[in-house]
């Protein structure tokens, strides 16, 4: 085993939370001689190029006193998620109520999988957003607001959508 993701994410994890910031997500990308540990912290400040320097460095020395990743070389990469943040888990939802996503649901819900709208809520397990404020159906005619209820365990993928 090259790789033990969940010792990876727990490392990580203690580490982020010693600098204050949060772990967001920790993948491992590519093989061989491309191998690279890409581990994505955030704090509601924004991220810093030192808290990516000091988790770098606290994240780089654990794994390799407890030898945590075999199989050869490989770069460790930590970043903050960027503007269009990868929403994750439950605590995601409730933190970002009021923004803009972006969601991608693995079966479709009144027909589509692709949303785009504000998050107005998150409880029970279902996000709702508000969706089709803006667009235009017909020339100077603006769709109706409405709201989609979306089970969690159906959102395959969500990223908050920068507002410009």
């Amino acid at each position: 085993m090259a790789a033990d993701l969940d010792k990876i994410r727990d490392i990580a994890g203690r580490v982020a939370a010693t600098h204050g910031v949060e772990l967001v997500e920790v993948e491992m990308r590519g093989g061989g001689k491309a191998r690279a540990l890409r581990i994505t912290i955030d704090k509601p400040a924004g991220v810093t190029h030192e808290d990516c320097a000091n988790v770098s460095r606290g994240v780089s020395v654990i794994l390799d006193v407890e030898d945590a990743i075999t199989g050869g070389p490989y770069t460790l990469e930590v970043s903050s998620p960027g503007l269009d943040r990868k929403l994750v888990g439950p605590e995601d939802y409730i933190r970002f109520c009021g923004s803009r996503l972006k969601v991608m649901t693995r079966e479709a819900v009144g027909g589509n999988r692709h949303f785009e709208g504000r998050l107005e809520s998150f409880q029970d397990g279902k996000l709702t957003l508000e969706v089709g404020t803006g667009k235009k159906s017909k020339p100077g005619h603006p769709q109706p607001a409405r709201q989609v209820e979306i089970d969690l365990a159906n959102v395959e993928k969500a990223n908050i959508s920068p507002e410009i």
